[in-house]
């Protein structure tokens, strides 16, 4: 009788035994299963994006711990509209919760690639300009996101270059031929320039050879305005040939005065990706991206490299460097 007994209660110990051990087993499954993939796209070569490191930070601070809660699925296209394409498809395939991208080319192809998973953009100067959305405060489809207000800024880049180089008498835009924003931007030029007496001078450019050709155009006494898109490695070549040349540049992004451009205005990249993580978060917690309008860049900032405007032999007034969000010396 006690041995029976005693085999009962070890057979009873060992069931309750593999039940605890199987609800520990499932515990991590279930834990991954309620993950969320989001699939980030850049026009940028490598994963040190002040945009993504936003939108990474802002989720965190919502609630979203990376590889607990979220995970992030990474492509970088380096300005090529083809490699977006490559890009969205592979994240389509990868069954993604959301896409999140940076920069015009990579957010026009999520959304031909897709009309199901949600689309967050960033980095897009005019939203409705480039197709991705009806209207701004009613998006429709399945795209919205943050607009970088590129056109309207464009007069102040205009502004803040003749305020700094008060002698500039020639001013390039170059920028991407298939960019309908950048086109918008050259719009909104032509009256400030006339008023602030500078012959604005602009090329569409479709080519890397073509981009070469053009900023072989540009001399010394001229100045330019980058365009804000990465498309065609623009910035970077802009960037590049000022050095250079020794050729004052404005851009949209602090970035490049980081690296010795002489000044930039325009939103801030970090804050410009923590902003857009209020809309992912809305939209893994179930909203659809139809009924969240699109929201303009809230922090706009202007940026100086001190030691270039020395070096271009430009002296920048104290009000002007008292107005800077950021000032590299």
């Amino acid at each position: 009788m006690a041995l029976a007994a005693s085999a009962a209660g070890r057979r009873d110990w060992l069931c309750r035994a593999t039940a605890l051990l199987g609800a520990v087993s499932l515990f991590p499954i279930r834990a991954l299963a309620a993950s969320y993939r989001v699939g980030v796209i850049t026009e940028t070569p490598g994963v040190r994006h002040r945009v993504v490191d936003g939108l990474r930070e802002g989720l965190h601070n919502l609630g979203f711990v990376e590889a607990r809660d979220v995970v992030y699925d990474m492509h970088f296209t380096r300005g090529q509209p083809e490699a977006a394409a490559v890009a969205v498809d592979a994240l389509i395939k990868a069954g993604v919760n959301a896409i999140f991208t940076c920069g015009e080319g990579a957010a026009v192809a999520a959304k031909q690639a897709t009309q199901r998973i949600p689309v967050v953009f960033t980095q897009v100067g005019e939203p409705v300009t480039a197709g991705l959305v009806a209207t701004l405060p009613y998006p429709r489809g399945n795209v919205t996101g943050i607009s970088s207000r590129t056109p309207e800024l464009a007069p102040k880049r205009l502004e803040i270059l003749k305020t700094l180089v008060p002698g500039v008498r020639r001013v390039w835009f170059v920028y991407d031929g298939g960019d309908a924003t950048d086109f918008a931007a050259l719009e909104n030029l032509y009256g400030p320039a006339s008023r602030l007496g500078v012959e604005l001078l602009f090329r569409a450019v479709n080519s890397g050879g073509q981009l070469a050709r053009t900023m072989k155009e540009v001399k010394p006494g001229d100045a330019l305005i980058a365009p804000n898109g990465d498309a065609l490695g623009i910035p970077a070549a802009v960037h590049e040939a000022a050095l250079e040349a020794r050729i004052p540049v404005v851009f949209g992004s602090a970035y490049w005065v980081s690296r010795g451009a002489l000044a930039s205005y325009g939103p801030d990249d970090r804050a410009q990706g923590a902003q857009a993580a209020r809309l992912v978060a809305r939209i893994l917690r179930g909203a659809r991206p139809q009924d969240l309008p699109v929201e303009g860049a809230e922090q706009i900032h202007l940026a100086l490299n001190l030691k270039t405007a020395s070096q271009l032999g430009l002296p920048i007034a104290a009000r002007l460097i008292f107005r800077a969000n950021v000032v590299y010396r």
